[in-house]
């Protein structure tokens, strides 16, 4: 089982259509993944909710909240879980 928190760099990058974003979780917990744009403006709640401890996977599909698909261009992913918050850098090419 994980001993730490760690989210790792998402698969493909650069990616398209969609990328694959991964983490541990040492306990279960409640986390929020969102992603964002260089401006920091929100773009996709990609998961909001509990979740058991272990590697979890979700995968984003390069598209906002309203399902439309965005631009290519850099964009970030924010894992919050408890104490713990890490943002990393990904990029989609269309």
């Amino acid at each position: 089982a994980a001993v730490n928190f760690k989210l790792y760099q998402n698969v493909p990058n650069p990616f398209n259509p969609a990328t694959r974003i991964r983490f541990d979780l040492p306990r279960s917990t409640v986390i929020k993944l969102t992603i964002f744009n260089v401006k920091g403006q929100t773009i996709r709640n990609l998961y909001e909710g509990g979740v058991t401890a272990g590697r979890k996977e979700f995968t984003w599909d390069g598209r906002d909240d309203k399902k439309g698909l965005v631009a290519s261009g850099v964009y970030f992913y924010r894992l919050e879980a408890g104490e713990y918050s890490k943002t990393m850098k990904m990029i989609l090419l269309r």
